[in-house]
């Protein structure tokens, strides 16, 4: 097991973000699924440089891109834009692809439960494939009612891993799981001991680092640990930005955006899942302080 972090939560040069997780002991990256940006050559040679290796990819679904639409070009350009996210892990030496089939944040459906069922699974089916042959493992990850309508519980994913092939797993986000599950360590036990368990995102049960909410991250660790997974601990704390005099990070908000340049899909994105752009130095410790709570848990379990 090792210590991963996405990130898409903040746009920055790849070169800042692959040198701050070498400085804080991560050992990899998921990378944001953005094929189109990343020059997989030069992404690699840093990596290289670092010591870091790429863990896999994550797909954004913004905008029009929904595996569940309604619209047949929708579903098709959607398919098309994971395989190229595919294909970004194979030139990357990834392991892992984390499949959102849904657009985030859209709660409404399209269809009827059968339609849209049926598209998935023949969309996923198509991507499955590719995978394969790429030597990729995609796994499904649940997001909780807010954010999604149709995946939202590690056994709607494990139905669509039976549908789809032997190969096909599951990704658990622990910020997801302690809204969803009935029991978030019994989820964890059921996919992992099913073989299906593909990656775990961690962040604490109020989306900041760990260790700055409620979760037992020992406990969490040993029940991964139960279960034999040896993947990675993926970040993906979402920070809050309050803007209320009970702010206790005073210096969290970057308040100077003449020289930023922040795509404004993204940006939406990052504020609908309450955020904003952070400062260098807040965003800076946050990582820093994730990897001081899970890394002696890691090094010491394991």
């Amino acid at each position: 097991m090792h210590l991963s972090m996405h990130n898409w939560m903040r746009q920055e040069p790849i070169e800042t973000t692959i040198a701050r997780l070498a400085k804080y002991g991560y050992k990899s990256i998921e990378i944001s699924g953005e094929p189109e940006k990343y020059d997989a050559k030069h992404v690699r040679g840093l990596l290289d440089h670092y010591g870091l290796n790429c863990w896999g990819s994550v797909t954004l679904m913004l905008d029009k891109r929904n595996m569940q639409s309604s619209d047949e070009a929708v579903r098709a350009s959607s398919v098309q834009y994971v395989k190229d996210c595919i294909q970004l892990v194979h030139d990357l030496d990834g392991q892992i692809l984390t499949l959102v089939p849904g657009t985030v944040g859209k709660i409404v459906p399209d269809s009827t439960p059968e339609n849209e069922w049926k598209w998935l699974v023949e969309g996923v089916q198509e991507i499955y494939e590719v995978a394969e042959a790429k030597g990729v493992r995609v796994g499904i990850e649940p997001l909780n009612r807010f954010e999604s309508y149709l995946i939202t519980r590690a056994d709607q994913a494990l139905a669509l891993c039976d549908e789809v092939g032997p190969n096909l797993g599951v990704v658990l986000d622990a910020f997801h799981i302690n809204i969803e599950e009935q029991d978030l360590y019994e989820a964890i036990r059921k996919v992992g001991n099913s073989g299906k368990l593909v990656d775990v995102h961690v962040a604490d049960n109020n989306r900041m680092p760990c260790g700055y909410g409620s979760y037992d991250w020992a406990k969490f660790v040993g029940v991964l640990q139960e279960v034999g997974y040896d993947g990675a601990l993926t970040a993906e704390f979402v920070a809050p930005v309050d803007r209320t005099p009970a702010n206790k990070y005073p210096n969290a908000l970057e308040t100077n955006l003449d020289n930023l340049e922040i795509d404004e899909e993204q940006l939406k994105f990052i504020i609908d899942h309450g955020s904003s752009i952070l400062t260098e130095e807040y965003y800076d410790w946050l990582v820093g302080e994730n990897a001081k709570t899970l890394l002696p848990l890691i090094n010491d379990v394991f």
